[in-house]
Parts: C-alpha cells; structure tokens; sequence
C-alpha cells in the first residue's frame, strides 16, 4: 500500500474525524504517500473559514490546515456539499470568502481522481 485517499464525511466535532486526522498523519509520517483528502457531505464543514470551536475542544479544522501547510497535502471540498452548507469561495459585495484557503472546492470528479491515482481509498 504506497498510496492512500481519503473521504471525509464527518464534521469537525466528530470522534471519526479526530481518527481520520491520525490515520492521515499516521500516514505521512510513514512515508506513504497521501494523494489527497476529499470532504463531502458534513465533512464540508472542516474546511469553513468561520468555524469557531470552544479551546477546550479538538481543532480538527486547525489540524487539517496543519496537514496541508506541513505536507502540502491536497484537501478538496465537495462544492455542492459545501453550497448546500453556506460554504463558498465567492467573493462579491454581498458574500464573503468562507472556506479556508488551505481547501480547494472541487467536484466528484476530483474524487475519481484521487481514487484512480491511490492504491486504497478509505472513507471515514
């Protein structure tokens, strides 16, 4: 197993995203190589810019922007799963910029993609 991808579906908040966060680390660190994440449905939410959780509380989003600055690791936004959510790119008079720019907003095609270049894609 040298290549691995990742689907996210959990939110921020959640035990299974926590664990998804140390299996991708666990993974680097390794030396395999991660050829992207890619968050869809509520997993969309790790990648809002407004996202404020209490300190005492895992910073997942924190984590993955950690992830991508320390291994340039590629993190893709579902954009219809993130419209759906409020979360956009668009930057005009009447919005803001609400995802992070450590994320890329994509689509499913994106998915096939990551799932065409690794060798095993594992959903969390």
């Amino acid at each position: 197993m040298k290549k691995l991808a990742f689907v996210i579906t959990t939110p921020p908040n959640s035990n299974l995203t926590a664990t998804a966060i140390n299996m991708v680390t666990a993974a680097l660190k390794s030396g395999i190589d991660v050829v992207g994440v890619f968050f869809y449905q509520d997993g969309v939410l790790n990648g809002s810019q407004l996202l404020a959780l209490p300190n005492d509380e895992y910073q997942a989003h924190r984590q993955w922007q950690q992830l991508h600055h320390d291994y340039s690791l590629p993190l893709h936004l579902c954009a219809t799963a993130a419209e759906k959510r409020g979360l956009s790119d668009d930057v005009s008079d009447s919005q803001v910029d609400t995802i992070h720019q450590a994320f890329t907003l994509s689509g499913l095609g994106e998915l096939v993609e990551l799932n065409v270049n690794a060798d095993r894609l594992i959903q969390l």
